[in-house]
């Protein structure tokens, strides 16, 4: 597989989806955040990307359209149809494409993944298949049924076309926010990562990936200078939850030749802990009436953590260890322009109330 996403490639993917996904609603977000966090925001000028909105309740719908419209034009779409393993929302992103190519559709899911993903992916004629516990065994029972099926294998992230779609996502907001200055991100596999990272660069925006503190795959391949193997333990495991990042993503966050893509206008990580991710999610319902998973809620958690992690008794030496830039969080500049994305909302709403209080 090529491991390098080009501008050309979402440009393409653009013209490829245009009129089979919905356009992003982009909102002004004035004081949100200001409830404790005031020091950290104020002075900055804050916007929403509710790509929650989009088919399926993610932005996955966007590489989904891609991969399978890509395949049908160049005629390599196979009568056993198309197979993934996901935590959830690449799956529905899949079989929802799929439906429209009225093609099969079989995911590969991990057994503890939510409920309402499941029953979602049964609605759109999936064959939805249990298997252990995590990402990584679903990818493994899905690759050997690819293998024996014939069916097409697609990926939750790990393919230029997934993230070059996902990537329309950062044409469409830069066109929607004009003098944008940095889009905060969050990363489980690092796809929409690349993607945007790689749009954000064409236009000058700095692209800030956001993870859980214990489901940091991008962040520990940066600081190790290639994909390695992470364990993984968050609230937002379910949708951030990849062993691995793709190198699209590595490659995204780097500096190339004119020196673009590090620095201070470049893409950066950071990390964010477990309380910030809850106290996120739940701020954003009762500010805005805004209810996302754990995963789209770790990119506003960026705005609501401490960034001094260095001087953070309560971080161990593990917690540090893999930090490329030793920060947590994101604080923006007065009168920078920051747009967080609120990439996927398949969660139950139940679990609001249940989610521990990290007051």
């Amino acid at each position: 597989m090529r491991h390098q996403l080009g501008y050309d490639d979402i440009k393409a993917a653009a013209e490829r989806i245009a009129g089979h996904v919905r356009p992003v609603a982009v909102a002004p977000a004035e004081g949100l955040g200001d409830s404790g966090n005031a020091g950290r925001i104020k002075g900055a000028e804050l916007w929403l990307a509710l790509e929650y909105l989009q088919h399926t309740g993610s932005f996955k719908a966007r590489g989904a359209q891609n991969f399978l419209r890509a395949h049908r034009e160049a005629g390599t779409l196979p009568d056993a149809g198309v197979t993934i393993a996901s935590g959830g929302n690449a799956g529905l992103a899949c079989a929802w494409a799929a439906l429209r190519q009225r093609v099969r559709a079989t995911v590969f899911l991990p057994a503890n993944a939510p409920q309402v993903k499941i029953a979602r992916l049964r609605s759109y004629g999936a064959d939805v298949r249990l298997v252990g516990t995590e990402y990584a065994e679903a990818l493994a029972a899905c690759e050997e049924f690819a293998a024996t099926s014939g069916a097409l294998a697609s990926h939750a992230y790990d393919h230029p076309l997934i993230a070059a779609g996902a990537g329309t996502l950062m044409e469409e907001i830069h066109a929607r926010v004009p003098g944008l200055d940095t889009v905060l991100v969050a990363v489980g596999g690092g796809g929409l990562f690349a993607g945007v990272a790689t749009a954000a660069r064409q236009h000058g925006i700095r692209a800030v990936a956001v993870e859980p503190e214990h489901s940091r795959a991008l962040h520990a391949a940066l600081a190790a200078g290639r994909p390695v193997d992470v364990t993984v333990d968050s609230v937002a495991g379910d949708s951030l939850g990849a062993r691995r990042a793709t190198a699209l993503a590595v490659d995204a966050a780097r500096p190339d030749a004119d020196g673009r893509g590090g620095g201070a206008t470049g893409a950066r990580s950071v990390l964010v802990p477990d309380e910030a991710i809850v106290r996120a999610r739940r701020e954003l319902w009762e500010d805005r009436r805004i209810l996302v998973e754990h995963g789209a809620a770790t990119a506003f958690a960026a705005l609501l953590t401490d960034g001094d992690a260095e001087n953070d008794s309560s971080r161990t030496s593990t917690d540090n260890a893999n930090s490329t830039d030793g920060t947590y969080g994101y604080r923006p500049a007065d009168g920078e322009k920051v747009c967080v994305i609120l990439c996927g909302a398949n969660t139950d709403p139940a679990t609001l109330s249940t989610s521990p209080d990290p007051r």
